[in-house]
């Protein structure tokens, strides 16, 4: 037996048409949402996007409430790199000015993708793209573009200025590059000793003439830590350089050995030790994020972007210790055998200042001392030193690949 349902229309009176018009009206409001969420994907929100590094090296940090498979829909060739994020709302979008190699952004709903739009400032490469997951005390999810420079300029944008200082680090009016020279030792702490002279005065003499032949050029602004025989404390030796924003950090030092015959200079950089230490002193205080301008609202994101500085530092300082031999070993200068070294040394733990030692020869070895006590050969030492500062600006402002860089890979 089966049951037939019929309706009869023409009975219908206004009790039956309403109830029937709010079952549809319920109905489409019903569908509506079902098809809006087909078609965003209701997962998440875009929460803010955030940035740090520098003209080299930029990171893209892009906080969201969900997890999220990103797609590359635009590599940098058209002077803007696109990338969607799945089932990952946009909201009523967010845009703003950018940092490093990011001109601008913009985040835009695409269908059912979020879609980031990075107006670049240069050419670009993408390093590597990851999704960190909640943790370490972050309540979201963060989707991570690297993006590195290739060198060459945005099709969007002309080309920057080959007379930029490359950190300018905010000054105002007087932007060339500024110059710290810290003479090792000084006052109660005189060094190490050699038949007639004391490090700390061999220092502050070539720190002087430094200053003089610097000066001279017309190209940079210098600062010393010391200009007369006192004592400097490490670490404020560092707090010097990082106060004044110094663009090169350069600690000079005469070298002493056991051996009398051991002679010629070399020059430090910091050890993947000595990174680590500094990281970790840099981090002690509860506000170290201020120092370097971080956002200070998400502690995890904000260590990243140290690690990326620290990197960038450790980079640029391995730029100019070569720049720095090979213009000091132009000079005829005597060079230690094995001449670039690195090492924890407490006066290059600035995660965000490029300094190098140079120990400048063996005050032990009475050939050396002679060099370093002889003010024309000592002038010589100097203007090689000065050469190599330009070098290494140069080196800056040139296209610069990286040796050893995974290229960007798939979607993470």
């Amino acid at each position: 037996m089966r049951a037939t349902l019929k309706f009869d229309l023409a009975r219908w009176g206004t009790r039956e048409w309403a109830m029937t018009a709010l079952a549809l009206v319920v109905l489409c409001a019903l569908l509506l949402t079902a098809t809006r969420g087909l078609a965003f994907g209701a997962e998440g929100d875009v929460l803010r996007v955030r940035f740090g590094g520098d003209a080299q090296r930029t990171r893209v940090v892009i906080d969201l409430d969900a997890s999220t498979r990103g797609t590359l829909v635009e590599a940098g060739g058209s002077g803007q790199l696109v990338v969607d994020l799945d089932n990952i709302r946009a909201g009523r979008g967010q845009s703003g000015q950018g940092m490093g190699l990011v001109r601008a952004y913009r985040v835009a709903q695409a269908g059912s993708r979020s879609r980031v739009e990075l107006a670049l400032a240069s050419g670009v490469e993408v390093e590597r793209r990851f999704l960190l997951s909640p943790g370490d005390g972050v309540d979201h999810y963060r989707y991570v573009i690297d993006l590195r420079a290739t060198g060459q300029a945005s099709a969007a944008v002309p080309p920057p200025r080959a007379a930029a200082a490359p950190a300018e680090r905010g000054r105002r009016g007087d932007s060339r590059p500024l110059i710290v020279i810290d003479p090792g030792h000084g006052g109660r702490d005189p060094g190490a000793s050699g038949q007639q002279s004391r490090e700390s005065a061999i220092t502050l003499a070539a720190g002087l003439t430094l200053k003089a032949e610097l000066e001279r050029t017309g190209r940079y602004r210098v600062l010393m830590t010391r200009s007369t025989d006192v004592y400097v404390g490490l670490p404020r030796r560092v707090e010097i350089a990082r106060q004044a924003g110094a663009d090169l950090f350069i600690s000079l030092h005469a070298d002493a050995g056991a051996d009398p015959a051991t002679r010629g200079a070399s020059v430090y950089t910091l050890s993947e030790q000595g990174a680590g230490r500094a990281v970790r002193e840099f981090t002690v205080r509860d506000d170290w994020h201020r120092d370097l301008h971080l956002p200070g609202q998400d502690p995890s994101v904000d260590r990243i972007l140290l690690d990326m500085t620290q990197r960038s530092t450790q980079n640029r300082s391995a730029w100019f210790a070569r720049s720095l031999l090979g213009e000091i070993e132009r000079t005829g200068h005597p060079m230690l055998r094995r001449s670039h070294r690195d090492a924890g040394l407490a006066v290059l733990l600035a995660p965000d200042v490029p300094a190098v030692l140079l120990e400048m020869g063996f005050v032990t070895n009475p050939e050396d001392e002679r060099i370093l006590t002889d003010e024309r050969r000592r002038r010589e030492l100097m203007r090689g030193v000065v050469r190599g500062i330009d070098a290494y600006f140069q080196t800056l402002q040139s296209p610069t690949r990286y040796a050893g860089t995974p290229q960007a890979g798939g979607t993470p």
